[in-house]
């Protein structure tokens, strides 16, 4: 199976699975659904997507179930989707693939951990290693999220530092870009001028 072909669902519609989401934008087949309706039926019009009702559905219509809800939500989420769903990834921190087999047996599980520029397809998404489960979709899972930025596979006993390092770190960079951006303000330049060249450095720097 080719990324391309493989349909998406988002369960949930919050900050990160909007990242993902305008990441892939209608490159790639996307299935939303949140427990704010209108939410996702706003994500999914950006993204030409489709908008479910619930998490079911959701599962019933797509080849890839995202977990993008709350971690302490699992085992209540899982209950009413494990039944239909064919694979599952999460994106949820602190959740080992451990507790993720035993909420889905029997399918096929991924544990990912993507940052904020995925919107842009400039994020880092990190892979918990595992054994081959099937290989088509093990592949077209990595290439899917390959496309949203740079994904690097880990030991899962790693995973929590790695984390650590990336997930606030474009938090950190957005504050010292402000600092700068509000000094050079202060200095007599126009704000956007000023965030143009506190931007423009940053990512210089980075390259």
């Amino acid at each position: 199976m080719r990324a391309s072909a493989l349909r998406i669902g988002l369960l949930g519609a919050g900050n990160m699975a909007r990242g993902m989401a305008l990441g892939w934008g209608s490159s790639q087949p996307l299935v939303i659904t949140d427990v704010v309706p209108e939410r996702a039926q706003a994500l999914a019009a950006q993204v030409d997507g489709l908008a479910v009702p619930d998490g079911p559905e959701l599962a019933r219509q797509s080849d890839l179930v995202v977990l993008c809800h709350k971690p302490a939500q699992l085992r209540e989420v899982a209950e009413l989707v494990a039944p239909h769903a064919r694979a599952v990834a999460s994106i949820l921190g602190g959740v080992p693939l451990a507790d993720l087999r035993a909420a889905y047996p029997g399918v096929p599980v991924y544990r990912l951990l993507p940052s904020t520029p995925v919107e842009v397809r400039q994020g880092v998404i990190i892979q918990a290693e595992q054994e081959e489960q099937d290989p088509g979709l093990d592949e077209a899972v990595r290439e899917a999220f390959s496309a949203l930025g740079e994904l690097v596979v880990l030991p899962e006993s790693q995973i929590d530092v790695a984390m650590g390092l990336m997930s606030n770190a474009p938090a950190y960079m957005a504050l010292v870009v402000e600092a700068q951006t509000d000094a050079g303000v202060r200095h007599g330049l126009p704000a956007p001028l000023a965030a143009r060249l506190a931007t423009q450095n940053m990512a210089g720097t980075a390259a």
